[in-house]
């Protein structure tokens, strides 16, 4: 499935794909932590996604 839209790829410290029904955001971890979104939507559930083989 290719995303609606896109966002940031060219600075590459944070992408933001826009997927309609949900959006994905790809941080490096230094970004991560300064946003700290962890603590923002702590409450929301995790998905975990699989391993690759």
């Amino acid at each position: 499935m290719r995303p609606l839209g896109i966002e940031g790829i060219r600075e590459g410290r944070w992408v933001l794909l826009d997927y309609g029904d949900f959006v994905v955001h790809v941080f490096l971890a230094s970004v991560r932590e300064f946003y700290n979104f962890d603590r923002l939507w702590g409450s929301a559930p995790e998905i975990p996604l699989p391993q690759e083989q």
